[in-house]
C-alpha cells in the first residue's frame, strides 16, 4: 500500500486566507497526498491565562498570551469552505485536525473522512469517545504519550465505534524541533507489535532524512509541516520545510516505496541480463582425453555461468568424460 503524505501547513497561514491557498498550492506541487491545517476555538482550547510552549515563544509576540496567539489562527467555516475547494481544484485531499469537540463536528459536516488526534488530545477522554463515535478512519499521534497511553487512546476509539483496522498510530515526539536523539524511531515498530495498529510518523525533525528513514522502516503515514518561508512570524515556521524541500522529500518517500517491494526474494529484470556473466560454471582445466575421469586437477570453475553449475561439482567429479576436452571448454555430458 502506497504511504500516505501529509504536507502539514497548520498553522503556518497565520490567518491569511491568501497565505493558507498559497499553502494549498505547494503542497500539491509537491505531491503529497494530503494538505492538512489546524481546525479549533481559541476560547475552547486554552484558558485566558495558558502560557505558552517555549517553542511558541520563538517566532510570536512573547508579550501575548497563548490565547491571544491561538486567537489570531482560528480559521471560520467560511476560510475552510474555501480551502477545501481549492484542493479540489488543485488535485490534493484536504485534511484538518480538530482540537474540541464543536471543530470535529463542523469537519465531519464539511464532509471530512480522516479525522487526526493531535498528540495533546490523547489523553482527552471525551474527545476520543466523541471521534469514535464517527467511525472514520483516524490517525492518533503519540507525542509525550507512553504505551499504556497509546493502547488506552486505541482502546476508548474503538470501544465508541472505530475499528482497529482504522487506526493508524502516528509515531512522534512532541518537541519542535524535536532533537535527533529523542526520535527513538524504533518505537514505531514497539507500537505495531504491541498494539496491532498501522503504523506513521509524525515528523518535528529538521531535514527530511529522519522521514525518509520512517518510510523505510514500515510508515504507513509521514506527516511533515511545512511553509512558505521558515522566516515568517508564528510558532511552527521555524520547524517547517520549505517548499523545495517539501518536494525533495516527497520525491525521496516514493523512492523509498518503489524499492522496498513485495518482500519476495528473487532476480530482478534489471540484474538478471548480468547473471550469467559472473556467474561460473564448470571447465576443463587441461586438455581431457575421451574416458578419462573428471578430477580436481582436470576441471574448474570459471566464467560464465552458460554450461554445467559449479552447485553439480560433486556429481560430476569422478565421472568419466564422454568426449575430449580442451582447456576452457565447457564441460558437458551425453
Amino acid at each position: 500500500m502506497a504511504i500516505i503524505v501529509i504536507a502539514e501547513a497548520g498553522v503556518n497561514h497565520n490567518g491569511d486566507i491568501a497565505l493558507a491557498k498559497q499553502l494549498v498550492e505547494v503542497a500539491a506541487k509537491s505531491g503529497a497526498n494530503f494538505v492538512k491545517f489546524q481546525t479549533f476555538r481559541a476560547d475552547r482550547l486554552a484558558t485566558k491565562s495558558a502560557p505558552k510552549a517555549a517553542y511558541q515563544l520563538k517566532k510570536s509576540v512573547n508579550s501575548e498570551s497563548q490565547y491571544e496567539m491561538l486567537k489570531e489562527l482560528e480559521l471560520s467555516e467560511s476560510m475552510h469552505r474555501e480551502l477545501i475547494h481549492e484542493c479540489r481544484h488543485l488535485g490534493i485531499g484536504f485534511l484538518s485536525t480538530a482540537f474540541d469537540i464543536e471543530s470535529a463536528d463542523m469537519l465531519l459536516e464539511l464532509g471530512q473522512e480522516i479525522f487526526k488526534v493531535p498528540s495533546g488530545e490523547i489523553s482527552n477522554l471525551p474527545y476520543l469517545r466523541h471521534l469514535g463515535s464517527f467511525g472514520k478512519q483516524v490517525f492518533l499521534s503519540t507525542g509525550n504519550s507512553t504505551m499504556d497511553e497509546i493502547e488506552k487512546a486505541v482502546d476508548i476509539l474503538e470501544a465508541s465505534g472505530t475499528k482497529k483496522s482504522q487506526i493508524t498510530v502516528l509515531h512522534c515526539t512532541s518537541a519542535y524541533p524535536a532533537p535527533i536523539e529523542d526520535v527513538n524511531l524504533l518505537a514505531m515498530k514497539s507500537i505495531k507489535d504491541r498494539i496491532g495498529v498501522k503504523v506513521g510518523y509524525s515528523d518535528h525533525t529538521l531535514g527530511v532524512e529522519i522521514a525518509i528513514a520512517a518510510a523505510a522502516l514500515g510508515a504507513s503515514v509521514i506527516e511533515k509541516h511545512f511553509t512558505i518561508n521558515r522566516n515568517l512570524p508564528g510558532p511552527d515556521h521555524k520547524c517547517s520545510l520549505e517548499p523545495e524541500e517539501l518536494e525533495l522529500m516527497i520525491c525521496q518517500i516514493r523512492n523509498i516505496e518503489l524499492a522496498l517491494g513485495d518482500g519476495v526474494k528473487r532476480p530482478r529484470k534489471s540484474e538478471i541480463v548480468n547473471r550469467d556473466k559472473v556467474r561460473k560454471s564448470v571447465v576443463a582445466k587441461i586438455s581431457i582425453r575421451k574416458g578419462e575421469k573428471f578430477s580436481v586437477d582436470n576441471v574448474t570453475t570459471k566464467r560464465p555461468g552458460n554450461g554445467i553449475s559449479p552447485m553439480e561439482w560433486d556429481r560430476l567429479i569422478g565421472k568419466a568424460a564422454h568426449r575430449d576436452f580442451m582447456i576452457d571448454e565447457f564441460i558437458d555430458e551425453a
